[in-house]
């Protein structure tokens, strides 16, 4: 007994085959709305791993016994780099808080927009925790002649990064697009 062998068009039963078109939906305003959000949050949820780290770091810092040797301005370099983080740690984490306090409300693209926004604010307090954490380290390492040029130095690399590339991208696109 002989079985039948498949048409020659047919694909390989192992091979997945990719739809021709998106799901239905894909193109939805409120489904596009949901997947722009579900990918900011992800995105913020990674950002949260880096300023636990930096939080941690800090809360460390304060109960070394080399802590009452800095001096006031490193302290005080410790203290607004502390509240920084913990302000960004609040900012990045506010648009998890309006996803869940509006759960199916209407209107999900005014919350996406809300939600960048909010974390554009905490990627900028962010930047400055992260280059306050810097500054003390290398003003107690270093020296302050040394950590502060260095310190501008990684404050720039974060608005490049951070805010004049994407500003840059989005400006050509958007030019390109016309």
């Amino acid at each position: 007994m002989t079985s039948a062998a498949p048409p020659p068009d047919a694909p390989p039963p192992d091979r997945r085959t990719t739809p021709s078109a998106p799901p239905p939906g894909w193109w939805n305003p409120e489904v596009r709305a949901e997947r722009r959000l579900v990918a900011l949050l992800q995105e913020l949820r990674v950002l949260q791993t880096g300023v636990q780290i930096v939080f941690a770091f800090l809360l460390g810092v304060a109960f070394t016994p080399r802590f009452g040797q800095l001096t006031d301005a490193q302290q005080d370099i410790y203290v607004v780099t502390l509240l920084l983080t913990v302000v960004s740690a609040a900012v990045l984490a506010a648009p998890v808080a309006l996803h869940r306090g509006l759960y199916r409300h209407p209107g999900k693209e005014r919350i996406v927009t809300v939600s960048a926004r909010i974390a554009q604010a905490g990627l900028l307090l962010l930047a400055s925790s992260l280059s306050g954490a810097v500054l003390l380290v290398l003003d107690v390492v270093l020296g302050t002649a040394a950590a502060v040029p260095i310190t501008c130095v990684i404050a720039a690399v974060f608005a490049v990064m951070w805010f004049a590339l994407p500003w840059a991208v989005r400006r050509v696109t958007t030019r390109d697009r016309a």
